[in-house]
């Protein structure tokens, strides 16, 4: 398997530090209001390759934090005038709540809040201090980035860029306006705090994941990730801190997904062009946006729109729909693989070795997505109720390897439509044995309005939806 290592800006071969075992660590939201669509991306493609290289046998200790301690969740306490636990946990449930139908399987993440490592960041913050490389200002402890060795390697900024940036926060306390803050100095006695050799605070965003990470997975992990927004300044000044304390890379591997654009424009909050998970899941089940976003490749830029949902709604339907047969003529199905059957055993192999291939290169999950597409009309076209217990379950097996590792096809089918079409197609056949075609045909009209199609064959009436 190769990633896209940002650092080194080339696909690499993925060699974990330890053998069979992998940590990863994403940097997740801060919990002060509810996730939008962008916020989506990074949680479906790095869930996803979690999900393949548990595929393809490694331990995975997979870690996406919240920041539960930051200026804007200060801010929206005080608006609210209630305490910051009450803003945060609010957010968080409603954070898991998303990634579930996402698709997320949460017992196999791990979700440290910044507020739980306290102790640990101020341990990291006087370690650097010892070194000469943070230093405190009434209070406000800093971390000096000319300490730093190749400081901008990560996001490929020269030292002039970051001067100008606009992202960059200067203060007459700095000694240099790219140095950051890694402890913050209570404002006043409202704000939420901790104490510290500085005097009352909390720590800055930066230090968070620094510390998070190193703490949960060591001093230099497999792989680093999040949307490519996050290489600067946030990856770029963890790399700065934690590497000037460790004398170690802090990752092997640093993966960034692309953005999520809307009329081809970047989505932000200050453009208002961004859409929250809660109100999309109001039209669609959020199985389809992860179905949407894994059509594109994690690196290119995805545009968003009603239409490109509405398209993966209809292509994740006739996989369901796929998955779904093949479930119905197993439990009828009986017997051992045919003669012809083994040949077209071939044919499955080699799908399954095309969808290996896609994912293998750099998470390629839009040709990934293709070779389940490819497996499911192969399974419609060659399976019937004559085929064998032993292929189908062949089939199926491929079929749920694929699923699992996308993440979709988890549903199971609704037993109460499928009785309600059942019901109508018993209804239909006794009208049909009576000559009663008018009210046949109204109930076929009746079943293809909720985008039923039926299927007249000799062993009965099959049905799908279209």
């Amino acid at each position: 398997m190769k990633v896209y290592n940002t650092l080194t800006r080339q696909k690499e071969k993925f060699e974990p530090l330890k053998k069979d075992k992998v940590g990863i660590y994403v940097c997740g939201p801060t919990v002060y209001n509810y996730i939008h669509v962008g916020n989506a991306r990074p949680m479906v493609v790095f869930d996803t390759l979690r999900r393949y290289l548990m595929y393809k046998g490694y331990d995975v200790k997979y870690i996406s934090n919240f920041t539960d301690i930051d200026d804007k969740i200060i801010e929206k306490a005080k608006v609210e005038n209630v305490d910051f636990h009450k803003i945060t946990e609010k957010y968080i449930d409603a954070y898991i709540k998303n990634s579930i139908s996402l698709g997320f399987d949460e017992e196999d993440t791990i979700h440290p809040r910044a507020t739980e490592f306290i102790p640990e960041m101020i341990d990291f913050v006087q370690r650097l201090e010892k070194k000469g490389a943070a230093y405190e200002v009434d209070g406000n402890v800093y971390f000096d980035v000319s300490k730093a060795k190749n400081y901008g390697a990560l996001s490929k900024k020269n030292i002039e860029e970051l001067v100008a940036g606009s992202r960059i926060s200067v203060s007459d306390e700095k000694k240099n306006p790219m140095d950051f803050a890694l402890w913050k100095k209570r404002k006043d006695e409202s704000e939420p705090a901790w104490d510290s050799p500085w005097g009352p605070g909390r720590p800055g965003w930066h230090l968070e994941c620094s510390v998070m990470s190193q703490t949960l997975l060591g001093d230099t992990i497999d792989i680093h990730a999040g949307g490519e927004d996050l290489s600067f300044p946030h990856h770029e000044n963890e790399v700065a801190q934690s590497e000037t304390l460790t004398n170690k890379p802090m990752a092997k591997y640093w993966m960034h997904n692309g953005m999520i654009t809307v009329d081809n424009e970047k989505m932000s909050k200050s453009k208002g062009n961004f859409f929250l998970l809660n109100d999309i899941e109001k039209k669609f089940d959020l199985e389809i946006v992860r179905m949407w976003l894994l059509g594109v490749h994690y690196r290119n830029p995805i545009n968003f729109s009603e239409e490109v949902l509405i398209q993966s709604q209809n292509g994740l339907e006739r996989l369901y729909n796929g998955k779904f047969n093949v479930e119905r003529l197993l439990e009828k199905a009986t017997g051992s693989l045919t003669e012809e059957e083994k040949d077209k055993i071939v044919a499955i192999d080699k799908i399954r070795n095309e969808f290996e291939e896609a994912m293998d290169d750099d998470l390629n999950t839009a040709d990934g997505l293709t070779a389940m597409y490819e497996l499911i009309k192969y399974a419609n076209i060659h399976l019937d109720e004559n085929s064998s217990k032993e292929f189908l379950e062949y089939v199926e097996k491929a079929i749920n390897d694929f699923s699992w590792c996308l993440g979709i096809l988890w549903k199971e089918k609704d037993d109460t439509l499928e009785d309600d079409i059942e019901r109508l197609i018993a209804e239909r056949s006794k009208a049909r044995k009576n000559k009663d075609f008018e009210t046949a045909d109204r109930i076929r009209d009746q079943l293809l309005e909720q985008g039923i199609v039926l299927k007249d064959t000799r062993d009965g009436v099959l049905w799908e939806k279209k």
